[in-house]
């Protein structure tokens, strides 16, 4: 049982690449407490969103989002540009 996880963004240069697959955790708070302290503190800011499978997750309640083996979990930082 596993989970896809993808960093977008500068969370790709915190992660050392662009995804990497985990072991299955139920919820996005159990991902984001396996990772290291500082991905998981990058991961949990304010302003990041999260999509499973493509679907943004509200913002509201997004910690406690149910996962099912083989999701891919996106994590996205803000885009900016001119």
């Amino acid at each position: 049982m596993a989970l896809q996880l993808v960093f977008l963004g500068r969370l790709e240069d915190l992660a050392g690449s662009g995804s990497r697959e985990v072991a299955f955790a139920p919820s996005l708070s159990a991902v984001i407490a396996a990772l290291e302290p500082q991905l998981a503190e990058a991961v949990s800011a304010p302003r990041i969103r999260y999509a499973v499978n493509g679907a943004l997750l509200p913002g509201q309640g997004h910690f406690e989002a149910d996962l099912r083996d083989g999701d891919e979990l996106a994590f996205l930082p803000p885009v900016s540009g001119g």
